[in-house]
Parts: C-alpha cells; structure tokens; sequence
C-alpha cells in the first residue's frame, strides 16, 4: 500500500497529468482538497472510490485516512492544487507517513505561476532583462517567512517576482516594492488561472492596488512585479541565433 501525492494542477482539469490521471484511476481510495481541486478531476477516479474531501479536515484527520487505507490495502491517491513542490503542505504529511512506515510516492502538476504565466502571454525571463523567477509569498497565519527572505530583498536582484498566497497584502506588496524597483515597474495580477473565471489585471506598481480593489479578490490570485513582463526592447536569444553551434545544430555554413 502507497500514498500517491498527485499536483492537481492550477484548476482546470485537462491540465491535470497522464500520470497523475493514471494513479486516481487505479487508487480505491483519493483524498482532495474539496476548496481548490476542480471536481472534474475525481471523474478518473474508478468507480466506487472513497472520496475524501480535506478541506475540513486536520493534519491528524488526514493521516487517520492514511492509516485506515493501510489498515485496509488501499492505495491513496492524494490530490493537492498547483505542484506540490510549493505550499502544498506534503512535507509534514510525508513526515508522519515515514515515521507509520508506510510507502508514498509524489507527481508533479502545473504550477500556479506557470498557468497565470500563459495566461499573460509572458515569457517571465526575458534575455538581458530577467534571467531569474523568484517564488516567494508575504507572512501569514500559516507560517512566517524566514528573517533573510524578504520583497525588498528579492527585489534587489532584478529578478521576476511570482507573489503567491498575498492578494490579501496587496497595498502592503506595493508600498514595499515600489522604492525599490521604481512606481513605473510593470506589475499584474492572475486570479484563478486556468479556470472558467480567470481573470487578469495588468498595470504597474503605481495603480495595480487601485485597479485590484473593485474586483475584491481574496484568494487564489498570483501577482507578478518585474521589467520582463512587458519587455519588448530586448535583444534575441543567442539559442536560436544562425551562427551559435549547437551539439544538434551545427552554425550556418559550418562543415
């Protein structure tokens, strides 16, 4: 018996993986985050499944699904929104699967950031503008953020900023921001990208709040900062470039 922890991906639900697909349709048992994962998704699941939703459960709640699907021979697949390389919360659960000696394996899904990402139509590194992605999010109930890991810190470098769980902070994201990176920096927000009301703001840092505020967001929304979200003056990457030797690509006129 395994726990499958499967990346439900950003919400809709042919963004969902084969593998991840394949997994629900073989678990007897499918544990899911009710408040995020599209329903559609538990259509893979076989007939007759138990169905979890965990949205009003607690990490103990969870972990005696676990033991009872073992206790029975079920593998569980459980589903997490976005990639469960981020805030996804699986590290703790891991923890205590380790320690009840019971097996777990983990599938990637399509991040947040990516899916808001397409939905902009933005390359988030942009060559000579942003050749780096930062995913960070601003303090919260849940946990706080390190000392080192700091808005003003990470905007310092340069570097794309993807600001998850912070819709919520918004005038707090652009007051620190805006000395830093200037009230002119391209900024936007996605909410619930990828779902049937996705819904995209564009601006910079100097009116992004103002033009947030009468959609009232709450949750679900990721908010860009950075030069490369609407960088158009840049210069070619060199990876496509007729005289750049590539192992698979020999240079124009190269014998």
């Amino acid at each position: 018996m395994k726990v499958h922890f499967v990346g439900a991906g950003p919400g809709a639900a042919d963004l969902l993986t084969l593998r991840g697909r394949d997994i629900l349709a073989r678990c007897p048992v499918c544990l899911y985050a009710g408040s995020l994962v599209a329903p559609e998704i538990l259509a893979h699941c076989p007939p007759g499944a138990r169905l979890v939703d965990t949205a009003p459960l607690d990490l103990e709640g969870i972990v005696a699904e676990f033991v009872r699907a073992r206790d029975r021979g079920e593998d569980v697949a459980r589903l997490h929104s976005g990639d469960l390389s981020v805030w996804s919360a699986v590290a703790e659960q891991t923890r205590r699967l380790d320690a009840l000696a019971i097996g777990w394996t983990m599938t990637p899904g399509v991040p947040a950031f990516a899916a808001a990402a397409a939905a902009l139509g933005r390359e988030l590194t942009v060559p000579e503008v942003a050749q780096s992605l930062v995913l960070t999010r601003t303090s919260g109930r849940a946990s706080a953020l390190p000392p080192g890991e700091t808005l003003e810190a990470f905007a310092a470098t340069g570097a794309t900023l993807a600001i998850h769980l912070s819709i919520h902070a918004l005038d707090d994201v652009v007051t620190r921001l805006a000395p830093i990176l200037g009230r002119d920096c391209p900024a936007a927000i996605v909410f619930r990208a990828s779902r049937p009301d996705e819904a995209i703001i564009r601006g910079t840092l100097r009116d992004l709040a103002d033009k947030a505020r009468p959609l009232a967001l709450e949750r679900s929304a990721t908010i860009f900062v950075g030069r490369a979200l609407a960088a158009s003056d840049f210069r070619d990457s060199a990876l496509y470039d007729a005289g750049y030797r590539r192992r698979f690509r020999p240079s124009r006129g190269a014998k």
